[in-house]
């Protein structure tokens, strides 16, 4: 136990996102979304991962590895903070995969969130989405927002997450965090009750099956504000994804509900930064006004970007305006200037000798 607890304080000590003990090298850890090996341990052998962690399981934990050969499970150390463990069998050996849960929240300028962010966050009603890919920081943002809720409004706040990577204390506001496997057992079922349970903010860690959707959609319409993450490269594929997921003749209505409760759609990018110094966000922003509410209601999607282009007087802003910016700035190179642009854009301007 001793020596995993040193492992995952030099890993936090180090910025790291992830700790992973794989049998035939040393501890792994991410950093800034690069693979690098953790200094000062050897490599691991085939039976460490389970005399590190056979402190850690209960009875019951243990048959349930033994019988399905996976298993997760959240901790909470004193001084190292909370963490979510993945433990699987790899060559008739277990190995173990930990998510490292955030210490503290960073502040939205810490993040380079646009202050659009901070009013989305204040709305009292209406769905808020925080989108993109894995490792995007939609989480860092989910939770950011969730911060300043509970730090401003007098609130009861409902959490569904899978996992929890930040413990809210209460501030201003009640909150009730609950965990997809440990406290409640799905995302649909959890929101179901948590309608019950006289919620102002529910925050939804994913929204994954229709039925989570559905569920959203109608707490947004009750007078709820709903945060939620989705796994999409856009504004445009987020309006798709939710409609798509339900059956065809379901879909005029699933967009009329969608026109009318959202609010925002905040897509990230995390780009490495040309001085190797970490990352830096790149964010488009859809705000729903009255043109978008329309072009939702009447299917025309398409249309989108072009109002998310052509709205920066409504806090709107483009990716491709931002990825041009940084590289203009010389925060991010030409190489991952063009990797992430939209594709239909990715033959932009290449300003020779660039930066």
């Amino acid at each position: 136990m001793k020596r995993l607890v040193e492992m995952i304080a030099e890993a936090r000590e180090l910025g790291a996102s992830d700790l992973h003990l794989t049998v035939g090298v040393p501890p792994i850890i991410r950093v800034n979304g690069e693979i690098l090996t953790l200094p000062g341990f050897d490599q691991i052998k085939a039976h460490d991962v389970e005399e590190l962690m056979e402190p850690m399981l209960d009875a019951e934990q243990k048959t349930i590895f033994n019988d399905q050969w996976m298993l997760c499970f959240s901790r909470s150390l004193s001084n190292l903070g909370y963490f979510r463990v993945s433990l699987y069998r790899r060559a008739n050996a277990m190995e173990a995969s930990i998510r490292l849960g955030m210490q503290e929240v960073p502040t939205f300028e810490e993040l380079g969130l646009p202050a659009v962010v901070e009013e989305l966050a204040r709305r009292p009603y209406g769905l808020v989405l925080v989108t993109g890919s894995t490792g995007s920081g939609k989480t860092t943002t989910f939770n950011s927002m969730l911060d300043l809720i509970n730090r401003e409004r007098k609130a009861k706040v409902i959490t569904i997450e899978d996992p929890i990577e930040f413990v809210h204390r209460p501030v201003q506001s009640l909150m009730v965090q609950q965990e997809v496997g440990s406290d409640v057992k799905s995302f649909q079922q959890a929101l179901i009750h948590a309608l019950r349970q006289d919620p102002n903010v529910i925050g939804i860690g994913e929204l994954r099956e229709v039925e989570t959707i559905a569920t959203a959609l109608i707490a947004a319409e009750t007078g709820h504000l709903v945060l939620a993450t989705l796994h999409t490269n856009d504004a445009v594929s987020t309006i798709n994804r939710i409609v798509d997921v339900f059956p065809v003749h379901q879909q005029a209505q699933v967009r009329y509900q969608l026109s009318s409760t959202i609010q925002g759609i905040i897509n990230q990018r995390l780009l490495p930064r040309l001085d190797k110094q970490g990352r830096v966000l790149a964010c488009e922003i859809l705000i729903a006004n009255d043109a978008v509410r329309a072009l939702i209601r009447e299917n025309k999607h398409h249309q989108l970007e072009n109002v998310i282009a052509t709205g920066s007087k409504f806090s709107m802003q483009a990716l491709e305006n931002e990825l041009q910016n940084l590289y203009d700035q010389g925060v991010i190179s030409y190489d991952v200037f063009t990797s992430f642009k939209p594709r239909h854009l990715a033959q932009g301007t290449h300003k020779e000798g660039g930066h």
